[in-house]
């Protein structure tokens, strides 16, 4: 794995407990992106793609709801908040950085679902997601 990919994967780490924070505090970006520059989270992250997607999930969260929306078994309400902020910056990803493959945006959240959310999120998160990179990446070559 090249350095640019785990300074990625721990940008997501960070992301994924900034975005859990925001749902909590609903505090504006500005404060939860200063909270992560400053604490030295972000000391082997990807700073820029911080910024990038934590910017773009939390200014862009109800249309990456109703992406992800129609795909789950449940209510939007009735989601684990972390399993929320897993398919919040799932989607974005597959939505926006289009540069990154969907199998590894995929694999990142489910691993990252594994780490911090319950039991069998993971495979939840995976679900979910699959389903929505056949329709955002529907172009993207599916053979392995």
């Amino acid at each position: 794995m090249s350095s640019s990919s785990w300074a990625r994967r721990h940008a997501r780490r960070a992301l994924v407990q900034a975005v859990y924070q925001w749902q909590m505090t609903d505090a504006d970006t500005q404060t939860v992106e200063a909270q992560f520059e400053d604490d030295g989270s972000l000391a082997k992250a990807d700073r820029e793609f911080f910024r990038e997607m934590l910017r773009g999930v939390l200014q862009g969260s109800d249309e990456l709801d109703a992406c992800f929306q129609p795909h789950l078994d449940r209510k939007l309400k009735e989601l684990d908040k972390v399993e929320l902020a897993l398919l919040r910056l799932g989607t974005f990803e597959l939505k926006e950085r289009l540069e990154v493959p969907f199998r590894v945006v995929i694999n990142e959240y489910v691993e990252l679902a594994k780490t911090f959310g319950a039991e069998d999120s993971h495979k939840y998160i995976n679900g979910i997601l699959d389903k929505l990179s056949n329709v955002l990446r529907a172009a993207e070559p599916r053979s392995s």
